[in-house]
């Protein structure tokens, strides 16, 4: 009789962590998210500071303690999504739930291995600390969007890169053969990435063609980069435009067990069969 009171407590609590952590639409939800993301920004001021000789010498401390600090909300934070979040493991290892290890794990690491404190904390946990920017990402419909858009067209944009793979593949073997190891281009390979770095308008200047044939299959290469940056913005473009205009193309996400499959015009889940909010089916 004493465990029913306690279950329903914990039940209670994990509903009300959900609504806070995880939905955006209600005062809390908002309250925390906006929270979040100044803590987010603050802790990646710190580190870039830090990385500046002068000012982490002359405020270690203060940094060092701030660092810490941000490291305990992340660790709480992420503790409380995987308590509860319905599916743990689904969590875990989605995006945002290692984006949300990440965000923590490298200070520990740093801490446990104090041998390699040296190397690690300044080259490699320094670095991972800075993915705390795309813990932003899981707070702006925009993302979402944009993400959506790019999942949509994927299939274009491979079919389209691998145009331009072999496009770059081809015209590097013939700038290999009519160039030459006395231009500068010593192997197909090097050719290749000279194609590449040509097509796309960036242009090193590393390997340049002598010749005039190859100066001219250079010029053509250069004028073919604007259309290789214009298509694939275009391709992404159209369908965010298609799915302004449609929006129950964008799927949605079932609370309770996550799915995300789901289509704005869906009143019941189609994997637990749970009735979702009114917000995913307006």
């Amino acid at each position: 009789m004493t465990a029913k009171p306690q279950i329903h407590e914990e039940q209670t609590l994990k509903e009300t962590l959900y609504r806070v952590i995880f939905e955006s639409d209600t005062r809390a939800g908002r309250l925390f998210d906006r929270i979040l993301i100044f803590v987010i920004l603050v802790s990646i001021l710190v580190v870039v500071l830090d990385s500046v000789q002068s000012i982490s010498a002359k405020f270690h401390l203060i940094l060092f303690a701030l660092e810490w600090f941000f490291t305990f909300i992340f660790t709480v934070e992420y503790l409380a999504r995987l308590y509860c979040a319905p599916d743990r493991r689904k969590y875990a290892l989605s995006f945002f739930g290692i984006i949300d290890l990440i965000a923590f794990l490298p200070t520990y690491l740093a801490l446990f291995f104090p041998e390699l404190h040296s190397l690690i904390d300044v080259r490699v946990l320094r670095l991972l600390r800075i993915f705390r920017i795309f813990k932003l990402t899981s707070f702006l419909v925009e993302y979402n969007h944009l993400a959506n858009a790019l999942a949509a067209s994927r299939r274009k944009i491979m079919v389209f890169l691998s145009v331009v793979l072999m496009v770059v593949m081809v015209m590097g073997t013939l700038m290999y053969v009519v160039e030459g190891p006395q231009n500068g281009f010593t192997s197909i390979p090097i050719s290749i990435y000279w194609a590449i770095t040509t097509m796309t308008t960036v242009g090193f200047g590393d390997i340049t063609p002598q010749t005039d044939l190859g100066k001219l299959i250079a010029s053509t290469m250069m004028l073919m980069g604007w259309g290789t940056l214009a298509v694939p913005t275009g391709i992404v473009t159209s369908e965010m435009a298609l799915r302004r205009h449609r929006p129950d193309l964008d799927p949605r996400t079932c609370p309770n067990c996550l799915a995300d499959d789901l289509n704005a015009t869906d009143k019941y889940c189609r994997a637990c069969g749970v009735e979702l909010p009114a917000d995913h089916h307006k």
